[in-house]
């Protein structure tokens, strides 16, 4: 047995409440490396005294807890993980525990590790504890995001609606090369315009990226953080905007750019002026005075001098940058902020943020913008989830680039699953592109039916799916500046099919919780990428064959029959088997019928 694989830490992903009635435990083990996990439980105040015995516990010590065998949850690469629910009532939400592990040995592991034999003295010091399921402490995520499908929106290239604020030198709409200083004239009014056509596709929520008054096309440079930029529009056009939107069922989530302001900011010009006699001198985290554009004599986001870093510990930037986050919702009515390199700011800061926002609008969604492993920022009392930018890893590894194999595209995607809790998976916003990003069809060399396998993918799996503007329509794009075209509003530009492809798999996932909420799990093939979504109320199958060859193959499933849902397939069982063909470059996808 690898003792050194074996692994669990409570109030974490690994013991956490689901909600206020339910405890999930999960453990770590190596993969296929013990026969079986079993979690020996009970109320913190209610379990026994009795010394571990030499060759495992004591029957009577055993009779005053409750055991389960837990379940082999999924796998990766490396490990196996099993997971056990826990009805919170039957500890009295107070909860003790430790796991019995059977392999080449047994043994059990507690808060101290691998243990054979405990000296009775001390046992109590051994369990792992929840101490108490306290229900302000569940991570809460907006209902609503479990069944978004959302549209990112980069305002300057989206649509120009009003010609009239537009700067005076704009590039040809549909002949222009995208720099990072030009600019093509969109606006909120162009979105306003574009509302049904969004509508038609089927995404009900947009986050745009900033809308606030800056100096660049991009606006991430904020000056005024109270104003809408003049070449987007006015603030009474963002709030005609969020009420159109609402009036067609579509969310609106705006990017808050936090971390950094503008050069040209007021306070941080203030200091420019006057240095260390600035009442904002300590807003911004200043290495020297006077202030050298050129030398950058302060911090910075990266290294761009046009965005001083702000101190978001100080209380007056605190208070300030809150009072804007809950005004936009007051006033224009958002539903929510993404949250610009959020991982540079401290957690303290982003916690009195959850507070403020929620106690304006429970159902305000807090999304952040990680590029990794955000479990520091998922707990529960920061953000309801982060841009799932190691989702877009694992989608462009096997899809695009073809450079993993199924088996290896599962582990990635189960190891992305088990970093974090059931709800902080479905706030994930599950992105295949951004703003940021060259665009996925450029990425997989033009390869149509890999952008549509893996867009099939990100609308069946869990967490939020965002689609890039254009995306849709068969967008390219390399890297910054040229992922950001603008958008094609000529049909004679648009790929037809792509984007009929899309309206179906967008209602395909409104129309199934398996979906949306299914559990994923991977039927391993050497070639193809099998997987089912399995949910209470109706459960799917999906198989996807990248190659240029026809696999002919046999499933064992509990099951009666395979109802198309992308067309009108139908496949019968024999004896709960499957017999398929899969065409070449070919993707199915079943409903399971009992």
């Amino acid at each position: 047995m690898n003792i050194q694989a074996l692994y669990h830490q409570p109030k974490s992903n690994y013991c956490y409440a689901l909600n206020k009635e339910t405890l999930v435990v999960r453990f770590r083990t190596s993969k296929n490396d013990v026969k079986n996990v079993k979690l020996i439980f009970a109320d913190k105040y209610a379990v026994g005294n009795d010394p571990f015995a030499a060759g495992g516990l004591d029957d009577n010590w055993i009779s005053e807890h409750f055991s389960a065998d837990m379940r082999l949850e999924r796998s990766d690469a490396h490990f196996d993980y099993y997971i056990h629910k826990i009805t919170a009532k039957e500890i009295n939400y107070r909860l003790s525990y430790i796991f019995k592990i059977e392999g080449t040995k047994t043994l059990y592991y507690t808060e101290w590790g691998p243990q054979t034999v405990l000296d009775p003295l001390e046992l109590h010091l051994h369990y792992f504890n929840f101490p108490y399921l306290n229900d302000i402490d569940v991570h809460k995520i907006p209902e609503w995001v479990e069944d978004a499908v959302f549209y990112q929106i980069f305002p300057e290239r989206f649509s120009n609606g009003d010609p009239t604020i537009s700067p005076n030198k704009i590039e040809s709409w549909n002949t222009g090369t995208p720099t990072r200083e030009n600019f093509f004239g969109g606006d909120i009014e162009g979105i306003i315009e574009k509302i049904d056509y969004l509508s038609e596709l089927g995404v009900n929520a947009i986050y745009t990226t900033p809308l606030f008054e800056a100096t660049t096309n991009h606006k991430y440079d904020t000056i005024d953080y109270m104003k809408v930029d003049p070449h987007f529009g006015t603030n009474e056009t963002l709030k005609k905007l969020v009420d159109v939107c609402h009036s067609k069922g579509i969310k609106v989530v705006l990017d808050a750019v936090f971390n950094h302001s503008g050069y040209m900011f007021d306070k941080f010009q203030d200091v420019v002026e006057k240095g260390p006699e600035s009442k904002y001198y300590d807003w911004f985290y200043i290495k020297e005075w006077p202030i050298d554009f050129d030398k950058i004599t302060y911090q910075t986001f990266g290294f761009e001098p046009k965005m001083p870093k702000l101190n978001t510990s100080n209380p007056e930037v605190i208070d300030y940058l809150l009072q804007v986050s809950t005004y936009w919702i007051e006033y224009a009515g958002i539903d929510g902020w993404r949250l610009d390199v959020s991982n540079e700011i401290d957690h303290e800061f982003w916690r009195k943020f959850r507070t403020a926002i929620k106690s304006v609008s429970p159902d305000a969604y807090i999304v952040g913008e990680i590029w990794h492993n955000a479990q520091p920022w998922l707990l529960g009392d920061q953000f309801d989830g982060s841009m799932n930018y190691p989702f877009t890893r694992a989608c462009l590894q096997y899809f695009a680039w073809k450079k993993s194999s199924p088996q290896e595209f599962a582990d990635m995607i189960n190891t992305n699953i088990v970093r974090y809790s059931r709800q902080a998976n479905l706030g994930m916003l599950n992105i295949l592109d951004s703003h940021d990003t060259p665009r996925f069809l450029t990425e997989s060399g033009a390869d149509k039916s890999a952008m549509k396998m893996a867009a099939l993918f990100q609308m069946t799996y869990e967490g939020a799916p965002s689609i890039y503007y254009g995306s849709e329509l068969g967008m390219e794009g390399g890297q910054d500046p040229d992922c950001r075209r603008p958008m094609l509003w000529n049909e004679n530009d648009w790929d037809h099919d792509m984007l009929s492809f899309y309206k179906k798999i967008i209602q395909l996932r409104h129309d199934n919780d398996a979906f949306r909420k299914g559990d994923f799990i991977h039927i391993p093939h050497d070639d193809l990428l099998i997987y089912k979504k399995i949910h209470e109320n109706g459960s799917a199958l999906i198989i996807m064959n990248r190659t240029d060859k026809i696999h002919s193959i046999e499933l064992g499933l509990e099951a009666s029959k395979l109802a198309g849902l992308l067309d009108d397939e139908t496949v019968e069982s024999t004896d709960k088997c499957f017999k398929l063909d899969i065409k070449a470059k070919a993707m199915h996808v079943f409903k399971i019928m009992d």
